[in-house]
């Protein structure tokens, strides 16, 4: 039998307001809400599962050519279709 005991804590406000929304969403309470995101990321720190890291892959070329944009991807598209740009 779980026991429950009151405390207080002090939230940041933004933090509390989006809490409350949360839990009305979901129709719970804002007391569920806090426990359980307590419960999952004490599971978390608990399970020792780490974030395995990422390898990204590496090509070979002539690296970022000079007006290309990665902003616009319909220049940056048009560029690779571009036969000129591949010699």
């Amino acid at each position: 039998m779980s026991r429950h005991m009151r405390t207080t804590i002090r939230l940041d406000e933004n933090l509390l307001l989006e809490a409350k929304r949360y839990a009305a969403r979901r129709r719970k309470t804002l007391t569920a809400v806090i426990e359980e995101s307590l419960r999952e990321t004490l599971a978390r720190q608990h399970s020792g599962i780490k974030a395995q890291p990422v390898k990204l892959p590496i090509f070979k070329g002539r690296g970022l050519q000079p007006g290309i944009d990665l902003d616009d991807s319909a220049a940056l598209l048009e560029a690779m279709d571009d036969p000129r740009a591949s010699s």
